[in-house]
């Protein structure tokens, strides 16, 4: 009996040892997420990284596409940008970003506010405002193409009104960027809009109240209450809003090409002019990558802003 016991304990530790090297072996934590990530990242490389490292390169080259070959130039075709119009490119892109950046937030933080109060039918009002920012870039810009024609257009029919003169809005250089600049901005201020009103709606209501029992009016408890609670999420909104406008092509090329006589023409719309009507991928690449580092440091300025809103 006694010598029993151990062969007993042998089979024991032998079927346990035959179970468990049965079992599938648990992947590491590690390697499951770069499993999970690596579908977007090859993704990522292939649609964004390789195009664009690949344009970059060819900033250092004198490249055409009806010629074939290319020729290594060193920096001198980003001194020939920064030598023809990049400064004037750089006005026109930033007056077309302040201008689609200030506009429609004034327009989201006034509609927001409104929406924030007991108000019939604010519900339904906030879903139709949503509207504008559903509707397609392309769309957009064919709607407000039929409003600013010069012989049929809506725009000039209102003028029409008040004993106006019909202008020809986006034929004039006068006028072009303004009217590029409002259709950028109809279709942008329902997300802003959204935004502050999710910001408007964490702020206590006992604020206000307390506010109000000391005597301040309206007007002071917005600046005193509303605008420091929002003072994050404002700067994000901005932020991200001058952002995008800064790199925006389809509304300013569906709209004007960047014309009339170059009035709209952004680093957007110039990089396509150059590369695909012009057919020099050396300059238009040069172009790109200045165009970059300026968005590159707008990037830094989010991500440090970014950083120091999460550690509030």
């Amino acid at each position: 009996m006694q010598r029993s016991a151990p062969h007993k304990d042998v089979s024991m530790t032998t079927s346990q040892l035959e179970t468990n090297s049965n079992k599938p072996k648990r992947m590491p934590d590690g390697m499951f997420a770069f499993v999970l990530v690596l579908p977007g990242l090859a993704l990522l490389v292939a649609v964004v990284a390789y195009p664009l490292l690949t344009a970059l390169v060819t900033a250092f080259f004198k490249q055409s596409l009806v010629v074939p070959g290319r020729e290594f130039v060193g920096f001198q075709n980003i001194i020939d940008v920064l030598q023809g119009d990049f400064f004037k490119l750089l006005g026109q892109t930033m007056v077309f970003t302040l201008g689609t950046t200030i506009a429609p937030f004034i327009i989201g933080f006034a509609l927001a506010l409104a929406l924030n109060t007991r108000i019939r039918g604010a519900k339904v009002m906030r879903g139709l405002m949503l509207i504008p920012w559903l509707v397609p870039g392309v769309v957009v810009s064919f709607l407000w193409m039929w409003i600013f024609n010069a012989n049929y257009g809506v725009a000039n029919a209102i003028l029409a009104l008040f004993g106006v003169d019909a202008q020809a809005w986006l034929a004039q250089p006068q006028t072009a960027m303004f009217a590029v600049i409002v259709a950028k901005s109809w279709q942008s201020f329902p997300w802003i809009m959204v935004m502050l009103l999710a910001g408007l709606q964490t702020v206590p209501q006992e604020l206000h109240e307390a506010a109000e029992m000391d005597g301040a009016g309206t007007i002071r408890r917005f600046f005193s209450i509303t605008v420091p609670q929002l003072k994050g999420i404002i700067g994000l909104v901005l932020l991200l809003e001058f952002i995008w406008n800064f790199q925006h092509f389809d509304i300013i090329y569906v709209l004007t090409g960047g014309g009339p006589a170059g009035s709209t023409q952004t680093f957007a719309t110039a990089v396509y002019e150059t590369a695909f009507r012009g057919f020099d991928l050396g300059h238009a690449g040069a172009l790109g990558l200045l165009w970059l580092i300026l968005l590159m440091a707008l990037v830094v300025v989010y991500v440090r802003f970014s950083e120091k809103g999460e550690q509030k």
